[in-house]
């Protein structure tokens, strides 16, 4: 039986991160070939190399990419030509992103919505550009989040320091947007993104905001990255042959 993922070379833009590291490894275990771009190769290389990826497999290419800058982007996709879908895990911010929100500065939150909205437009409209260039199907997977769906349940930041960002609101559903509109705009079933919205991942949060997170699911809590992962391949592979502008959420209940 073929790996869902068989003969497909995928582009993760932020493949050094949380999210990106754990799909380079299931891309490469489903039978693809991965490019892993990041703003910084040797820190990606060190992550990938600590999830266990075989860093020496001809089936991974690294790449420099830094998401906000469009010489950046324009250089990578000029490169490569047979690229059948992409990744966009990225999270671009400013050194005073998560202030508490009667802190957040207009200024601040202008330059967060620039770094990672913009940067979101940025790489869907590079692989519309590139589909356009090369006509050969293409499946794009953008990131949202469940408060791009839902208003914050604030009450389980009670008793941290921790918050939900007003700009991560903002972001999250207008990204859903973005990728509705792309999808709409280019008109071809050959060409198709999707969203998916994870709930909490978890990485070390404190104990009790993640007790009190725990209780706003049906039991499971914050998710592990590999329980968000096969969403990602599903949209990926040609098992989701007619699935665009969609968004699927993988939150265990947390947003009903």
């Amino acid at each position: 039986m073929d790996r869902l993922l068989e003969n497909k070379t995928i582009l993760i833009a932020g493949a050094g991160g949380l999210l990106g590291g754990g799909l380079v490894s299931s891309i490469l275990d489903q039978g693809g070939k991965v490019i892993a771009a990041d703003m910084n190769i040797d820190v990606m290389t060190r992550q990938l190399a600590s999830l266990g990826v075989d860093i020496e497999s001809t089936n991974l290419t690294f790449a420099l990419l830094d998401v906000t800058d469009e010489e950046s982007m324009n250089q990578l996709f000029s490169v490569y030509e047979n690229i059948d879908g992409a990744v966009n895990s990225t999270y671009p911010r400013n050194k005073t992103y998560g202030t508490h929100f009667f802190d957040v500065s207009l200024d601040s939150f202008n330059e967060n919505l620039s770094l990672h909205l913009g940067s979101a437009f940025l790489f869907t409209k590079q692989c519309a550009v590139y589909f356009k260039k090369h006509e050969t199907p293409f499946s794009l997977v953008n990131i949202s989040s469940i408060y791009g769906v839902v208003a914050p349940k604030f009450e389980i930041y009670d008793n941290t320091s921790m918050t939900m960002p007003v700009e991560y609101a903002a972001i999250k559903s207008a990204i859903q947007h973005l990728t509705k509109y792309t999808v709409s705009y280019i008109n071809d079933s050959n060409f198709r993104i999707n969203c998916v919205s994870p709930g909490g991942i978890f990485n070390h949060q404190p104990d009790e905001f993640l007790n009190a997170y725990k209780k706003k699911t049906h039991g499971a809590g914050m998710l592990d990255v590999e329980e968000v992962i096969g969403s990602v391949l599903f949209l990926l592979s040609e098992q989701s042959r007619y699935v665009t502008g969609q968004n699927i959420i993988v939150d265990d209940g947390f947003s009903l």
